[in-house]
């Protein structure tokens, strides 16, 4: 839909450019000096000013009739209202732009704050404004727009904005026919996003559940928005503890070249390799040998690699497969050939020093160095994600970088990022690369989540008891004697799954959480449960009144949504935020902001479904004897919000539940 808008706004917006151009130009009519020709410049500017006001009037009527996408209001509003800033104080540098929803329906939709902050800033220029003068100021600046019914200021000078209830009405029209569009894109932007990122021969524990839920819901949010992703799995997969693996190997399965290695438990296989190198001194400088080899690419440890490397795999498919996970994997030996040419830039351009035989990077501001040679000639993880980052810089071309790993990484890639713009490899103006860090899982006793017997928890017990669980929630609300058994096995893994991936989703990244199946599985609340089950009772009302998908298509097409009562009209507005939380999680990858969008939007739908009807039925017979139409549309609008929501987090809701 995007070419429809740029094609219906292009001649307009181009011609709007010149103008205004026009107009600063004759502002400053240094080489005029000629007072006759000045009337006349003044003449030709007024005409100028309303050509250009009617050209805005109409590029606006545009943009709401012809736009497929999704309008952000708050953009809007800050637009109408940077406008309208500029007017009133023309000589304030940079003033505060501030818009916000109102909490308190009396006091209107949307509230604009920057009259007190600047009042403050002239404050600070020795100029004292009262701020309700500056409010006054800007109420008077406000450009004609589509969607302000009027304005109030109130208290020490904020300005209460109301909405037309025609145009808001008219955006919901707009999505019932288009379907959940993403806002326009200006430009598609190329972003590589780093999770899940396991080791090879270790168990995936909880940590790498958090980046895998938390890293994929990220690229459904770009994806959504039209950005070109790639999801990379960072595996560890080189480094010393391949020489000990492959040791261990060629002593259990001697054959392995011939036979492929019945290895069962790869993490019994790596405890027994470990034992061995940390208590055998003989087979402790085998293991260092067999590094050696592999890092010659000798066939026979090749092989052998390779074999440890597939059976891990097939472990984390098994995850992959149950969460619904797309990823790409590579490794850190995809970076392996390109470390030396790394530590070689940073040499040419003087870079690196010497320390004790390591070879050291040290970036400005950073208190630590980065290793790029150890004494023994090895290469670190600071060469590899050198090399991993400039690989996406220069032959990905991302405009994007995002590291979604555990907290505590969160100074190492401070360090490589410094050392990569000092290098010259990118400008955080131009290309965002950023560590989206999280908090650690803690058990129910908020201590590091363990089993009783102190090892990591394994992912695939974990999925299983999840599985366990919400089949008993299930058998408890006698879901089992109404759903055939294969919606009840949907129901099941849509509930386990999905209150995983929401619990972990809802919270704070940032934040340490609590791991708890009987808080998650709950179904009151801000959980998954609750949202799945409020979700298959919208879905259900339209089928209750036997209204199929034509006909609420038609009824799209030829009913206004009427928004007169109160609780219909905070239902359109809660429908009409969900571009801006996109917004808001863009710039500050938080996910939990649309969680909790999410559960507002299904409480608020419970009032307007508590107070209006939306089927009318007779007392006596149960027969409908009334639908309101425009009410089943507001029901429709929410189903497809929840549902778009529900599918950037990853969630995936069933028809019956």
């Amino acid at each position: 839909g995007l070419n429809i808008v740029v094609h219906c706004t292009s001649t307009n917006e181009l011609e709007i450019h010149s103008l205004t151009a026009e107009l600063e130009s004759l502002k400053n009519p240094q080489g005029l000096g000629l007072s006759s020709h000045l009337d006349g410049l003044r003449e030709e500017n007024a005409k100028l000013k309303y050509r250009l006001n009617v050209l805005k009037r109409s590029l606006q009527e545009e943009r709401s009739q012809c736009s497929k996408t999704m309008m952000n209001i708050n953009q809007r509003l800050q637009e109408i209202f940077g406008e309208a800033i500029r007017e009133a104080c023309p000589d304030l540098e940079n003033p505060p732009l501030a818009v916000t929803p109102n909490q308190q329906a009396k006091f209107g939709d949307y509230q604009c704050n920057s009259a007190m902050a600047m009042a403050q800033m002239m404050k600070s220029k020795g100029l004292k404004v009262n701020p309700r003068e500056i409010a006054e100021n800007i109420q008077k600046n406000i450009p004609d727009n589509e969607l302000i019914e009027k304005t109030e200021i109130a208290g020490p000078g904020f300005i209460n904005v109301h909405l037309k209830r025609s145009f808001v009405s008219k955006l919901l029209t707009n999505l019932l026919l288009n379907g959940v569009q993403p806002p326009p894109l200006e430009s598609k932007k190329k972003v590589v996003v780093d999770f899940s990122s396991p080791n090879i021969a270790k168990e995936m524990h909880v940590g790498h559940l958090r980046s895998t839920i938390i890293g994929d819901s990220m690229c459904r949010l770009f994806e959504f928005l039209g950005y070109d992703v790639l999801r990379l799995n960072h595996v560890g997969d080189w480094g010393t503890q391949f020489g000990m693996l492959i040791a261990h190997l060629q002593d259990k399965f001697p054959n392995y070249l011939t036979v492929s290695p019945p290895i069962g438990d790869l993490q019994a296989f790596y405890k027994e390799s470990k034992k061995r190198f940390d208590e055998e001194e003989d087979f402790k400088k085998r293991a260092y040998q067999c590094v050696v080899k592999l890092q010659s690419k000798d066939p026979a440890f090749i092989k052998g690699w390779n074999l440890i490397c597939d059976v891990s795999r097939n472990e984390f498919q098994k995850v992959y497969n149950c969460l619904d996970i797309q990823i790409i994997e590579r490794g850190e030996s995809f970076y392996q050939e390109k470390m030396t040419a790394v530590v070689k830039e940073f040499e040419a351009k003087g870079l690196v020093e010497m320390d004790e035989g390591r070879k050291i990077v040290f970036a400005p501001g950073q208190q630590i160095p980065l290793t790029v040679v150890k004494s023994d000639g090895g290469y670190t993880y600071d060469t590899s994600d050198l090399a991993a980052l400039r690989h996406r810089l220069f032959d990905e071309k991302a405009d994007i970088i995002i590291y979604v790993t555990d907290s505590g990484q969160g100074t190492h890639f401070q360090v490589v990022f410094a050392a990569a713009q000092m290098i010259g490899w990118y400008d955080p103006n131009v290309t965002r690369v950023e560590h989206a860090g999280f908090g650690v899982v803690l058990g129910e006793d908020k201590k590091k989540f363990k089993t009783r017997s102190g090892d990591t928890v394994r992912l695939m017990d974990l999925l299983d008891e999840g599985l366990k669980r919400s089949m008993e929630k299930l058998k408890e609300k006698d879901r089992d004697k109404v759903l055939s058994t294969e919606d009840l096995t949907k129901a099941q893994r849509s509930v386990a799954f999905g209150c995983i991936k929401y619990a972990d989703l809802s919270h704070n990244r940032i934040n340490d959480y609590v791991f708890s199946f009987d808080k998650m599985l709950d179904d009151r609340g801000n959980t998954a449960a609750y949202l799945l089950y409020a979700f298959t009772r919208i879905r259900s009302i339209a089928r209750l009144a036997n209204i199929d998908e034509a006909a609420l298509r038609k009824a799209a097409e030829t009913t206004e949504v009427l928004l007169e009562h109160d609780k219909e009209w905070k239902l359109g507005k809660c429908l009409l935020r969900f571009p801006e939380i996109l917004q808001k999680i863009l710039d500050d990858l938080l996910l939990h902001t649309l969680c909790d969008y999410l559960y507002e939007l299904a409480t608020t739908f419970t009032e307007f479904y508590d107070s209006c009807y939306c089927i009318e039925k007779d007392r006596k017979t149960g027969e409908v004897v009334k639908v309101n139409m425009w009410r089943m549309l507001l029901c429709d609008a929410t189903a497809a919000i929840m549902a778009k929501g529900f599918d950037i987090l990853g969630i995936n809701p069933v028809s019956r539940m």
